[in-house]
């Protein structure tokens, strides 16, 4: 593994973490430093993202972009060099978070593969039941399957154009679903022939983002615009809710053992929750002004565990009492804690903003931290899964094009492995 990986991460994959759904694409225009290889970066870099995604970044060394832009596009050396050098003399290495390690008592070993086609950004990772990992690939209008025991992988080509699949989940009958956040509508692929069937959206709603299924077979899903939305996978109907505040940005979501869908809103400092029966929404206000929850794990004891992701912490909500209680992440209040998990009686989660990313662990019972350092560097952990063995953990690292499996009990002084 070359070392300028670890120096590859752009804060939040480049801008497109914090953008809305129309946004993340092409992005809006800007001007670029004059200098040699700038047309070379206009021509390449502009056909799939906005150029705003570069000026926006950390900045990076000369190997660091060389290595970031391989894992998207594949140009001839002297193309390459050029962009490369003319990345690394306008847009240089940003102070930025330094990713902590720290002691503790589980020890973990990583898996990581890099993905057939370059350039897709790898959204949301899914744990399949016959051990199978999935994930979206967003610029690419693809989902893909990887068998871990042998390292096979397959891509599957989603019917509208530039669809934009974000979210993943798995119905009881391995049916793999998905939202289409740049687009309008929910898909479901029958991995055995392929076949994807859509689910439009009513009118005015938009950026379909996570999706989940509870205790009944019955599919939710967040929408960037402002709504919650319920499928009935058995007839097709769908209902589509307004949040109770406007404005609002609902993101990850998950069930509680009671079979009620909990989200967070990105946009304001509020949790919610949905009744599975009539769609009614009752929100939280959670006590920092600031706080901008991204994404959502809930323990055995339905209580609810987020990511704030503007101020660093980690946060717990508990439904029985309204108490909050939050600690500030091993990373700093810069961290950008993303991507959550709970397995092994322990929260999981990645400070997505820190170099390299670093995979951090949180035991609610002592509350105390321990962190690893994601080898490939991470690129933005944006969401993460447990296996159904609930000894393991899928994440997807979006800017490095690769998936990552995590065994959560390694025997210590396993080594780690990129293939």
């Amino acid at each position: 593994m070359r070392n300028g990986l670890f120096l590859s991460l752009i804060a939040a994959a480049f801008l497109v973490s914090i953008l809305p759904a129309g946004a993340q694409g092409r992005g809006q225009a800007v001007t670029l430093p004059d200098g040699p290889g700038k047309e070379l970066v206009q021509m390449n870099c502009a056909k799939c993202h906005g150029l705003n995604n570069i000026t926006n970044s950390w900045g990076n060394t000369q190997q660091g972009w060389h290595d970031l832009f391989a894992s998207m596009v594949e140009l001839p050396k002297d193309q390459a060099d050029g962009i490369a050098s003319y990345l690394a003399t306008h847009f240089p290495v940003k102070p930025a978070p330094e990713g902590k390690v720290i002691a503790g008592p589980a020890n973990v070993s990583f898996q990581e593969w890099t993905l057939p086609t370059l350039g897709q950004r790898p959204h949301d990772p899914l744990a399949a039941r016959d051990g199978s990992i999935w994930w979206t690939g967003m610029f690419a209008n693809v989902l893909g399957r990887l068998d871990p025991k042998t390292g096979q992988m397959k891509e599957f080509p989603l019917t509208t154009p530039r669809s934009g699949p974000h979210g993943l989940v798995e119905d009881k009958d391995g049916h793999i679903w998905y939202t289409a956040n740049q687009s309008t509508h929910i898909g479901r692929l029958d991995p055995k022939t392929g076949t994807v069937t859509e689910y439009q959206l009513p009118a005015g709603v938009r950026g379909p983002h996570t999706p989940i299924f509870d205790q009944k077979g019955t599919f939710f899903f967040t929408n960037q615009s402002g709504h919650v939305g319920r499928i009935n996978p058995a007839t097709g109907e769908m209902k589509v809710v307004a949040t109770p505040s406007t404005g609002t940005y609902p993101y990850g979501i998950q069930v509680n053992s009671k079979g009620i869908p909990w989200y967070v809103d990105f946009r304001g400092n509020r949790l919610g929750s949905v009744d599975p029966v009539t769609m009614a929404i009752k929100e939280y206000t959670l006590p920092s002004a600031d706080a901008r929850p991204r994404r959502i794990a809930l323990t055995p004891d339905d209580v609810v565990w987020y990511t704030d992701f503007a101020r660093g912490y980690l946060g717990r909500f508990d439904p029985a009492t309204g108490a909050v209680k939050e600690w500030l992440s091993p990373g700093g209040p810069q961290s950008e804690p993303y991507g959550i998990a709970y397995a092994d009686g322990a929260i999981w989660y990645s400070d997505s903003a820190v170099r390299p990313n670093t995979l951090v662990r949180f035991d609610p019972k002592t509350e105390t931290f321990q962190t690893w350092v994601i080898p490939a560097g991470g690129g933005v952990v944006r969401n993460m899964m447990r296996t159904s063995d609930g000894l393991h953990l899928v994440l997807a690292e979006s800017a490095l094009n690769r998936v990552a499996l995590v065994d959560i009990r390694a025997t210590p002084g396993t080594t780690t492995s990129s293939k």
